[in-house]
């Protein structure tokens, strides 16, 4: 079971422990990986067929690939060269848009905030679909970057020439600012959850200052959570949640790249190696 473990050339500098890392849990659970750059990578079609080149030459293709970059084009592309990828082109098409993630899940009753699609170049809207103050946020954006708090048309149109290029989501804020969760998920395993807080910013990630702690999920949220996994089917993510009045889980976003540095600072639990397992059960089961 030979795969690639694939990241652009600038985020793999940057993960080189976790890339480590896992490369020695593929090896326990009898995975050959190879690094592979992004940036090596040409993919298109040749001859009528889907092809994918390292550096420029056709060469033997894995059978699978753990991709770590966001690329859904280069996920399909290998799908279509007949590799199993980890996660799919599908979970990277829609978990990578914050619009086609709520777009997606709110035919399924999933409990969100209200969420409005735009066009970076419609930003500020004429007529705002929400009430001073709203949060916009570029469909993309990760880590709480590009997630702006909006109390006036002053705000707004201070951001306009930053957002521009970028398709945008405007969100009703939640009703407790500053707290979210963030569930991690291997397969079809809830692994844990970490509750994020902050006591100065609306957003509560950990990399922006935020506290963070296990958090023990109660049946009910764990049911909510998995009404969620059964409508994809995930290799590792990174689901998250906003807070009601009433404490009940509103979904935020999935995070399909999702890292484990908050979850290893907080616990003991070696999510690597269970992602590394759940790959090679798939690929024993899809033989």
């Amino acid at each position: 079971m030979n795969g690639w473990l694939i990241y652009a050339g600038q985020d793999a500098r940057r993960n080189k422990s976790f890339i480590d890392w896992m490369m020695e849990e593929a090896t326990c659970a009898g995975l050959d990986l190879t690094f592979v750059s992004k940036e090596d990578l040409t993919i298109g079609v040749k001859n009528g067929n889907s092809v994918v080149l390292f550096q420029g030459k056709d060469v033997p293709l894995p059978s699978f690939a753990i991709i770590r970059t966001i690329d859904p084009m280069l996920t399909l592309q290998l799908e279509a060269c007949g590799i199993e990828t980890f996660n799919s082109s599908r979970i990277s098409e829609i978990c990578n848009d914050k619009a086609k993630t709520h777009q997606y899940l709110a035919p399924h009753s999933i409990p969100m905030m209200d969420t409005f699609f735009i066009k970076g170049a419609d930003f500020p809207p004429a007529n705002p679909p929400l009430p001073y103050p709203y949060i916009v946020k570029r469909v993309d954006s990760r880590g709480g970057r590009d997630v702006h708090w909006i109390d006036s048309i002053k705000r707004a149109t201070e951001l306009a020439d930053r957002l521009k290029e970028h398709n945008l989501i405007l969100q009703q804020p939640a009703p407790v600012l500053g707290k979210d969760l963030r569930v991690f998920v291997v397969g079809d395993e809830i692994v844990a959850a970490i509750l994020r807080e902050s006591n100065s910013d609306f957003k509560a990630n950990y990399t922006l200052g935020g506290s963070a702690r296990l958090y023990s999920l109660s049946d009910e949220e764990k049911n909510h959570i998995h009404r969620i996994m059964k409508l994809f089917s995930f290799g590792m993510v990174g689901i998250d949640f906003l807070f009601d009045e009433e404490g009940n889980l509103l979904l935020n976003e999935i995070e399909d790249v999702v890292g484990s540095r908050t979850l290893s600072a907080k616990s003991s639990i070696n999510i690597v190696e269970k992602y590394m397992n759940h790959i090679a059960h798939v690929l024993k089961n899809s033989v």
